[in-house]
């Protein structure tokens, strides 16, 4: 890529997009496109953003026809935590297979020039030997959980692959770990583990101070889904503590949650947490991943690749990774809540550990900066920067 290249960001309001975004900005390229498929985004200065559906055919080949970008990074999906995967999993495998076929298609026939596709290590198989390399997709069966998000996954890798073996284009994927970072998803329905966590931790520190109204400024922030969110009058303490139990965050031993109660046992609450907390998981800040995504796009083709992974893609993570009673008792500490945690066993863990190996990417000359629980540290102070208004 050159500064001066056409670059488009496919879902560049998403997580990943969005430090994509910055990641380019930050490296002066100058030409950048981005989509977008709901809420108009903020203005961001040397960006145009696009409303497209990339899940449609027509939609998809009126972007490419006129804007004519030359580099795509293909970050739109549709992703969520293991709630939201085990949950709509039509959607998960229609919208996502969707969006490959179109993209991956169109920017063959309109000549891009590179394009960078962002997968997930969910494509491994469930029980993969650890660490995970990349020549162990398709070699076990998935983890059912979220079996249709990684088909459709799989099935980006291999459009990439094929397309390249056909018609002599340059399109790579990236295969990232778990991500976190600034511009996460808190939806509790929705998130993944780590910023979940952050969420749950937060709301029942506010609870444990009794501070009603902090509770209220974050509920209006954030929805925190189950259909709750219409349930809730934000007038009414009642309603509020009801929405925080059906989330995990109890009084013990409570026969009420009348807010007399709460008030006095502020200091008596629990956080459920779903499953036993003895998998394991590896997380990478996104600002790494879109730091490795540009430096790959920059600098490593298709051919390149394929010498050492014919479907042309590499894993991108730490390399370490962490049991999530770990992960718990950390970001309990970070946030400060001094009530107790309950593990419920009878809601899935998902897959035991999927820690990935990162030698290749690491040979290729790329390796990340972030430690974990720094950077949970800076997520959770942009959280309350973003809860009190400052920094939005």
């Amino acid at each position: 890529m050159e500064y001066g290249s056409k670059i488009a960001v496919l879902g560049g309001t998403g997580l990943v997009g969005g430090a994509i975004l910055r990641s380019l900005i930050s490296a002066g390229y100058k030409d950048l496109i981005a989509t977008y498929n709901s809420t108009p985004p903020p203005r961001l200065a040397g960006v145009t953003f696009i409303k497209v559906d990339l899940t449609r055919q027509n939609d998809t080949e009126k972007f490419f026809q006129t804007f004519k970008p030359e580099y795509v990074f293909l970050a739109a999906a549709k992703v969520g935590g293991i709630l939201a995967n085990d949950t709509y999993r039509a959607q998960f495998i229609y919208k996502n297979m969707a969006i490959a076929l179109n993209v991956i298609d169109t920017a063959y026939r309109y000549g891009v020039k590179k394009l960078l596709n962002l997968g997930s290590s969910c494509i491994y198989p469930k029980f993969a030997p650890q660490p995970m390399k990349e020549e162990y997709l398709l070699t076990g069966l998935l983890e059912p959980t979220n079996e249709p998000y990684a088909v459709a996954k799989i099935s980006a890798i291999k459009l990439c692959r094929y397309y390249n073996e056909q018609y002599g284009t340059n399109f790579i994927s990236v295969m990232p770990t778990n991500l976190y970072g600034p511009g996460d998803n808190f939806n509790l329905e929705t998130a993944h583990v780590l910023p979940a966590l952050l969420r749950k931790f937060h709301l029942a520190r506010l609870l444990e101070k009794q501070d009603l109204d902090s509770i209220k400024k974050d509920l209006r922030g954030y929805p925190i889904g189950f259909g709750l969110d219409k349930r809730i009058d934000i007038s009414n303490p009642d309603t509020i503590i009801k929405a925080l139990s059906a989330v995990g965050i109890t009084i013990k031993n409570s026969a009420s949650s009348r807010t007399a109660n709460i008030e006095h046992r502020a200091s008596d609450l629990q956080v459920a947490i779903w499953g036993t907390g003895e998998v394991y998981r590896e997380f990478l800040y996104v600002d790494d991943l879109a730091e490795a995504c540009i430096f790959l796009m920059e600098k490593i083709d298709a051919p390149a690749m394929r010498r050492f992974c014919p479907d042309c893609f590499v894993n991108v993570g730490t390399g370490k990774d962490i049991k999530v009673k770990e992960l718990v008792t950390l970001i309990k500490e970070i946030v400060g809540f001094k009530g107790e945690v309950f593990y419920d066993r009878a809601k899935p863990d998902g897959t035991p550990r999927k820690l990935l190996d990162v030698s290749k990417i690491k040979e290729l000359g790329w390796q990340p900066r972030v430690e974990l629980e720094e950077g949970i540290r800076e997520v959770y102070e942009v959280y309350l920067r973003q809860e009190s208004g400052d920094g939005k």
